[in-house]
């Protein structure tokens, strides 16, 4: 119908779709990779890993800190999911799947260690004016200082959690999912992180 306002998606949703956008499409999408992968076709599982590996590698930096331990985490991911893909039924996309085997890689890492980030992960400190002055210079250390501390305070889970949802802009269904918590302390968790973060900015906002 002319003039009809198309039915707009849950927040969330959108980026959920993405991971999963690989697995429409032709005789040769991503469920039949899988399915292929899984019969033992090594070169059907090495298109998945091709098709899949970046946007995977970028969530484990965004939760882990460094390019080495994500690219690490990664690969660890692809093997444990090669030696299960008999046990993948396609309830879920390959993708999500994926994500979820990244997902909790990664929190298997941050739990063994103190929790860190990186700064980028919180997204870039607002450049402040006369830049050059020697105290606007000094006052954006105190509060890059400040959030990494801020950030060193989070717990794995909450880390997980908020990098999913302001990062990635995953619906918490997606996000329960791939930690392994109700969507109720996911909520939890993003609320404690952004109350975390916002009060170590609050400073010098």
């Amino acid at each position: 119908m002319a003039g009809a306002r198309r039915p707009t998606a849950p927040p969330g949703a959108a980026a959920d779709a993405d991971a999963d956008a690989a697995d429409s499409g032709s005789a040769t999408g991503t469920a039949l990779l899988a399915v292929r992968a899984a019969e033992g076709d090594e070169d059907a599982f090495a298109v998945l890993v091709q098709r899949h590996a970046p946007a995977l590698i970028r969530l484990a930096a965004r939760l882990l800190g460094t390019s080495a331990e994500a690219e690490d985490a990664v690969q660890e991911a692809f093997l444990s999911a090669w030696r299960r893909l008999p046990e993948f039924h396609g309830q879920a996309s390959f993708g999500t799947w994926m994500y979820r085997i990244v997902t909790n890689r990664c929190l298997n890492v941050l739990r063994a260690r103190r929790p860190t980030a990186p700064l980028e992960a919180a997204g870039q400190v607002p450049a402040a004016e006369h830049t050059t002055s020697p105290a606007r210079i000094a006052e954006a250390r105190d509060a890059v200082r400040e959030l990494r501390d801020a950030l060193d305070l989070l717990s794995a889970e909450q880390r997980a959690c908020w990098v999913l949802r302001e990062l990635d802009g995953r619906s918490y269904e997606f996000i329960a999912g791939a930690v392994g918590i109700s969507q109720e302390a996911v909520r939890a968790r993003v609320f404690r992180a952004r109350r975390c973060l916002t009060q170590a900015l609050g400073a010098w906002r």
